[in-house]
């Protein structure tokens, strides 16, 4: 990160972006919510490991590739990246991963406190050529930080969606550079 350099992300392919998140409704009941944040992290610790020993050759490719984590007064939200949906759903119902263990627990003790805390999650199939990043003064986030960052020396790439767009008969948004 170094002065106004304008970078984008460095893939074109397929992706998965997968929001999960959690809602302390009744602050007073810690026991009931403290196991549900308390157990992201393990998962998350679970996926960077798994990744950096793919890298290595060493285990099997789980299709996660990054993740950050967004702070909110009622709890947290994670937005993480994947390779694919069908990777998303594997990891989520492996019964040998953190993931499967940590939601039937959760449902077990939602059970005796309905509604003390939520959670929930979206899952968004992103096919190429339908997303795009732009970075300016920013150290590798998002997309960026999951696949690399090339420098925009045109200044234009963070717009191929909307020049993608115009080419198929459609229309520049306001303010878009094409």
């Amino acid at each position: 990160m170094t002065g106004f350099v304008h970078t984008s992300h460095t893939h074109d392919g397929d992706l998965a972006v997968f929001l999960i998140g959690m809602r302390v409704n009744h602050p007073w009941r810690p026991d009931l919510w403290g196991p549900v944040f308390a157990a992201m992290p393990g998962m998350l610790t679970e996926l960077y490991a798994a990744k950096a020993a793919a890298a290595r050759g060493e285990g099997p490719d789980l299709g996660f590739l990054e993740a950050r984590t967004l702070i909110g007064a009622r709890g947290p939200t994670l937005v993480q990246y994947w390779r694919d949906v069908e990777s998303v759903y594997a990891y989520a119902n492996d019964p040998e991963r953190r993931h499967r263990p940590a939601w039937t627990a959760f449902y077990r003790r939602s059970r005796r406190a309905t509604g003390a805390v939520g959670i929930w999650h979206e899952t968004y199939a992103v096919p190429a050529g339908a997303h795009e990043s732009l970075y300016v003064g920013m150290p590798p986030t998002g997309l960026g930080k999951a696949f690399g960052l090339t420098e925009d020396r045109s200044r234009r790439r963070h717009a191929r969606i909307a020049r993608r767009d115009v080419a198929a008969g459609g229309t520049t948004p306001e303010g878009a550079v094409s």
